[in-house]
């Protein structure tokens, strides 16, 4: 027989979730996650529905979306707004594509950079860091 997880305690909700409480708090107040009404004389529960949108929040922060972007699918989870969704799933691709042409270029220059150390003929000055220096003189960050 399968235990369902009903009137949980904010401590043995975030455990489940496998987040701290000050996290549940914070998605409290960001309004991703519903407060639960509190009887009077008693403390707020939670249960296997909330445990559910918290492990969504965290795992669609781990696929790079905001918390912003997060809050606008779980506006959409009615699953009539599956074109409003896929858009910004797409945005986080196109996103995604630019960061990773930018790592691209970042690898390729460290990897020229670090072949200096490797070719350093006893200089007394470190190859890798005076190309970063110069580079840093002449090259405007975006």
């Amino acid at each position: 027989m399968k235990k369902t997880l009903d009137h949980l305690t904010i401590g043995v909700f975030a455990k489940a979730a496998g987040v701290n409480v000050e996290t549940i708090r914070y998605y409290q107040r960001k309004g991703l996650l519903p407060e639960p009404e509190k009887p009077y004389g008693s403390i707020r529960r939670y249960g296997d529905s909330d445990i559910a949108r918290v492990k969504f929040i965290k795992f669609s922060q781990r696929l790079g979306f905001s918390l912003v972007e997060v809050a606008q699918l779980l506006k959409l989870e009615d699953g009539t707004h599956c074109a409003e969704a896929a858009e910004i799933a797409e945005r986080k691709i196109s996103d995604i594509r630019s960061r990773l042409e930018d790592l691209e270029r970042m690898k390729i220059i460290l990897c020229e950079f670090t072949s200096r150390c490797h070719q350093q003929n006893n200089s007394i000055s470190c190859p890798l860091i005076v190309s970063l220096q110069q580079a840093a003189s002449t090259t405007r960050l975006a």
